[in-house]
């Protein structure tokens, strides 16, 4: 199979990967050797392929595979399958047994720097061009990429992954097994400033509108001097951007999860086992509970507290506080339930605007022949 990060030295027989992901075994023939995953369509004899949807599931029938991934029940003569109640839990153990993990080898590559106040632990590996700024700590088999920035007194644990081109502000703190992705940006200033009197933004809350001679206002940027707190493993994902506190630390909580292009700002307080996903954008002093999945292109207003276990649905404005629990969706965002209403009101609308011109109608009549 071409262009295949799986395809390098790793096989195992099917047994074997039946006895990791713990399916049902139904062999045709022999014990297969498998060394490669792959769709049906792209499979060959060595492959075993994934068949987790219906569509993956009919492309069996012109797949050269011997053996294949199929959800539980799911019953064929012609080729060796694995049955599995969640399939694409089983894939995703499947991706970890054949994953070819990146090359990064122990010790600092000659073109990297790093200071010499720095303490890195065991097996770790700094690329080529990175840096490593003054009282930095480094826990254990931590692997920092080409190009990466760590500045100073930052902390990492145990078992980290840089990607290339990751930036590391001052003082931040992260802990054990975190991914950080490509360009990703931790710990740079907050978005956080302030005028002399009341502007714009300021005086259509308090007003409703915008009203006033602002020609001589001057914005005053507020420093930050908290940073950003990592907890144990997290993963954010390229490009993503998160700002340092203005005095305490902005938190990401322990098993969240943070897709490519995300900004979370200043002081925000983020849960545990969040899913955050791709072009989302929080502003500052947000609270997040436990387990809250934000949906593509949502957006968050400042100060709003999200309850534990929310799901916060694409492109939603969130502008107010929602408690545990919760489904919204909208601009601005509502309930499930209330946006649904709305829809509904809206699809009604023709209906109730012709009912009204042909009552409007009878009451004009009416006044004709008094």
């Amino acid at each position: 199979m071409a262009n295949s990060i799986l395809n390098e030295t790793k096989a195992y027989k099917l047994s074997e990967i039946n006895h990791i992901i713990g399916g049902i075994l139904n062999l045709t023939q022999e014990d297969i050797v498998i060394k490669r995953l792959s769709p049906p369509k792209s499979a060959d004899e060595d492959t075993l392929a994934l068949a987790l949807s219906e569509e993956e599931i009919a492309n069996l029938s012109q797949t050269r595979a011997k053996a294949a991934l199929v959800p539980l029940g799911v019953s064929l003569e012609h080729i060796a399958t694995i049955e599995v109640e969640r399939p694409r839990l089983a894939m995703m153990k499947l991706l970890h047994l054949f994953y070819i993990p990146v090359d990064a080898p122990s010790g600092i590559h000659e073109k990297a720097c790093v200071d010499h106040t720095a303490k890195l632990g065991e097996n770790v590996s700094v690329g080529a061009n990175a840096f490593v700024g003054r009282g930095c700590v480094i826990g254990n088999n931590t692997k920092i990429l080409p190009n990466t920035y760590v500045g100073k007194f930052v902390e990492i644990g145990n078992n980290c992954l840089f990607h290339p081109g990751v930036n590391i502000g001052d003082y931040a703190k992260i802990g054990n097994n975190v991914i950080i992705n490509h360009g990703a940006s931790i710990a740079a200033d907050g978005f956080s400033f302030v005028t002399e009197t009341p502007g714009t933004i300021e005086t259509a809350k308090q007003q409703g509108k915008v009203d006033g001679d602002f020609t001589q206002q001057r914005i005053y940027k507020i420093p930050s001097v908290g940073s950003v707190t990592i907890c144990d493993d997290v993963e954010i994902g390229a490009n993503a951007c998160i700002d340092s506190g203005t005095v305490e630390n902005t938190v990401i909580g322990k098993g969240t999860k943070i897709d490519d292009l995300v900004m979370i700002g200043h002081n925000c307080k983020i849960g545990e086992n969040c899913l955050i996903v791709s072009q989302v954008g929080i502003s500052g002093s947000v609270t997040i509970g436990d387990r809250v999945v934000l949906a593509g292109q949502a957006g968050v207003a400042d100060h709003v507290t999200i309850g534990a276990d929310s799901i916060i649905m694409a492109k939603s404005g969130v502008s107010k506080s929602f408690p545990a629990k919760s489904i919204v969706i909208g601009q601005p965002a509502v309930h499930r339930k209330e946006f649904v209403k709305q829809l509904k009101a809206l699809k009604d609308m023709p209906k109730i605007s012709e009912e009204l011109k042909a009552l409007k109608k009878e009451i004009e009549e009416l006044k004709k022949g008094q």
